[in-house]
């Protein structure tokens, strides 16, 4: 074979080469915004229990401790050197009771973490992304994250639009 010849098909190997490595990764989705629903004002998202999550959380469990102090207060205390109704008998369930808040605050942030873990969805492609939410909608609120081809986004209501937004 001729030396034109032999870089001739040197360049067009070369170039097959390059061609084909570059199709054959996964293409990262464009960082802009993809429209789920055009109206989102008559999707009905699942809403979470009530007295969970930010200050509802705080007023769970101040009830859960308004509730044993009451309670403690009523019975005669565990302890029998303790007086009923006595100063001691009040600091006694003060500080019962208080240690039941800070294991209910404890629970309720563990709550809140798993749940904010299992909020997060991830798809290989947008497109499949897109569909899932289409059809999954109400199971994926606005603040959910979504992680496409390792790219992250965020659910979002946009002049009465749902969007998949860009992080």
């Amino acid at each position: 074979m001729h030396p034109a010849g032999l870089t001739r098909l040197m360049a067009l190997l070369t170039a097959v080469a390059v061609a084909t490595l570059g199709c054959a990764h996964t293409q990262e989705p464009e960082r802009r915004m993809y429209l789920i629903a055009e109206d989102a004002s008559s999707i009905d998202f699942q809403e979470d229990a009530p007295g969970i999550g930010g200050a509802g959380a705080d007023a769970y469990c101040n009830e859960l401790q308004k509730q044993c102090y009451t309670k403690c207060m009523r019975r005669k205390p565990e302890i029998p050197s303790i007086e009923k109704h006595s100063g001691k008998h009040k600091e006694h369930c003060t500080t019962k009771c208080l240690n039941e808040f800070m294991d209910c605050i404890k629970k309720m942030e563990e709550l809140e973490r798993q749940e904010a873990q299992s909020k997060k969805l991830q798809f290989p492609s947008m497109s499949k992304a897109l569909d899932w939410l289409k059809a999954h909608t109400p199971e994926a609120p606005p603040g959910t994250y979504v992680i496409v081809a390792g790219v992250g986004f965020v659910i979002a209501i946009i002049g009465g639009a749902l969007f998949l937004v860009p992080i």
